[in-house]
C-alpha cells in the first residue's frame, strides 16, 4: 500500500489541475495528482467534441510556457480573430485582434484535446506521481501537513492540498469552506454542427430576451452553436431528433448561421458559485472548485488559468525566500490576487445577464445605446478587450 510523502497533492487532473501540477513540477516541487479518469486518446477521425473552450491569448501564453500548446495545436484547435456582438442590427460591436496588434484573440479548443495534451505532459514528468483512476476518500491534518486517503486505501501526506476538482469539490467540502451562489433562470445547450462553408475566424453573439445565441468557429466547416434559453425550453430542445433540432436552429438563429447538420449536443444548467474563501492552512482552491461563472463571455477556463498563474507565482516566490510556502499567510497572497478579479468578472457577467434578460422598452433602449457607445469607445473599448483576453 502506497504511503507517499509529497510537496503538493492536487485533486483533479483536468484542464486546470493538470496545468498547475505541470507548472509546479517544472519548478522543483514534487506533486501527487489524483484524477478519476484518464483522458481519452485523441482520434482525428472523430468530429469535434461538444465540449469546447474559448482559450484566450493569455491562457495560450501560459500553456506555451508549460510546453504543451504545441501538442494542442498538433491535435486540433481553431483560431478566432474577431468577436461581434449585437441585439439591434444597428448596434453592433466588433472587437478584433488587429485593434490590439496581436495575431489572434484566442483559439477554440475541445476540452478533451486540452486535457489530453496536459495529461501526456504531466503523467510523464518524473516529479509527478499520478493516481488514476482514484478519488479522495478523506482529508485530515497531521504533524507534517495533511493526510489524504484514497478510495483504494492508499495514503499520501502533503504539505499543500489543492482542490481542482470542479464545482462540487470534495476538497472544498472536506476543508469546511462554504460557498454562496444561485442557479440562473437560464440553461445552455452546446451543439456541434457542420455546414457547407468554412467556419471562418469570427465568433459572434446575438442577445435576445430569452438568452444569447452564439456561434463559435471550429476547424474546417465545423462550428459550435451555443443556445441559451429558459431551462424548460433547453430541456425540450435536448429531446428533439437531431434533424428537427437543426430546423429549430435555422428558425431561431440569425440567417447567417446557414444550413446546418447537427453532429452532437449537450445541455447543462447555469449556476453561479463562489467559495467564501480560497485558502486555509495547507489548502487552496482553484478553478471551478473556487468559482463558477455564467459562460456568457467564455471566461470559465481562462479564470482557472489565471488562478494557476497566480498560485504558481506565490508558491515559487515564497519558497525562493525561504518562507513556509504552504502556510495560510502565504496562501492568502494568492487569495488576495484572485478573489477580487473573479468577483469582478462574475459581477460583470451577472449585469449582462440581468440587463439583456429584461424586456422593458427603456432597458432595451439603454442597453443598445450602450452597445453603440461601446463600438465607438476607442481606448476604453481596447482596454475592455485586453482585460477579457488577459493582456
Amino acid at each position: 500500500m502506497t504511503n507517499l510523502s509529497t510537496d503538493v497533492a492536487i485533486i483533479g487532473g483536468g484542464m486546470v489541475g493538470a496545468a498547475l501540477a505541470l507548472g509546479l513540477a517544472q519548478n522543483g516541487f514534487t506533486v501527487a495528482l489524483i484524477e478519476q479518469q484518464t483522458p481519452a486518446v485523441f482520434n482525428p477521425e472523430l468530429p469535434p467534441d461538444v465540449r469546447v473552450s474559448a482559450v484566450s491569448a493569455a491562457s495560450i501564453a501560459l500553456l506555451n510556457s508549460l510546453g504543451v500548446w504545441q501538442s494542442v495545436t498538433a491535435m486540433r484547435s481553431h483560431p478566432w480573430r474577431e468577436l461581434e456582438t449585437w441585439e439591434w442590427d444597428n448596434a453592433r460591436v466588433v472587437f478584433s485582434a488587429g485593434e490590439l496588434g496581436v495575431p489572434v484573440l484566442g483559439h477554440m479548443v475541445e476540452n478533451p484535446v486540452l486535457q489530453r495534451a496536459l495529461w501526456d505532459a504531466v503523467s510523464s514528468h518524473p516529479a509527478v506521481t499520478c493516481f488514476c483512476p482514484a478519488t479522495l476518500r478523506s482529508l485530515s491534518t497531521v504533524a507534517k501537513g495533511l493526510q489524504l486517503v484514497l478510495d483504494s486505501g492508499e495514503m499520501l501526506t502533503a504539505r499543500l492540498v489543492v482542490g481542482a476538482d470542479g464545482a462540487h469539490s470534495k476538497v472544498r467540502e472536506m476543508a469546511g469552506i462554504g460557498i454562496h451562489g444561485w442557479e440562473y433562470d437560464q440553461a445552455c445547450m452546446l451543439i456541434t454542427v457542420k455546414r457547407p462553408q468554412e467556419s471562418g475566424d469570427r465568433t459572434w453573439q446575438q442577445f435576445t430576451p430569452d438568452g444569447p445565441r452564439a456561434w463559435l468557429p471550429l476547424m474546417g466547416n465545423y462550428g459550435s452553436v451555443v443556445w441559451y434559453d429558459k431551462p424548460a425550453r433547453i430541456q425540450a430542445l435536448n429531446k428533439l431528433p437531431l434533424v428537427q433540432l437543426a430546423n429549430e436552429i435555422r428558425a431561431h438563429f440569425p440567417a447567417r448561421i446557414g444550413e446546418t447538420v447537427v453532429v452532437a449536443r449537450g445541455a447543462f444548467p447555469l449556476v453561479r458559485r463562489h467559495a467564501w474563501r480560497y485558502v486555509k492552512q495547507g489548502v487552496a482552491l482553484i478553478g471551478d472548485a473556487a468559482h463558477t461563472i455564467h459562460p456568457l463571455a467564455g471566461q470559465g477556463v481562462n479564470l482557472g488559468y489565471r488562478d494557476v498563474e497566480a498560485l504558481l507565482d506565490v508558491l515559487i516566490n515564497a519558497r525562493s525566500y525561504g518562507e513556509d510556502w504552504s502556510s495560510k499567510n502565504v496562501l492568502l497572497r494568492y487569495q488576495a490576487r484572485r478573489y477580487p478579479d473573479n468577483i469582478l468578472m462574475q459581477t460583470g457577467m451577472d449585469l449582462f445577464y440581468a440587463s439583456f434578460s429584461n424586456r422593458l422598452g427603456p432597458v432595451k433602449l439603454a442597453r443598445n445605446l450602450g452597445l453603440m457607445a461601446a463600438a465607438n469607445a476607442g481606448k476604453v473599448k481596447t482596454q475592455v478587450l485586453k482585460y477579457a483576453i488577459g493582456l
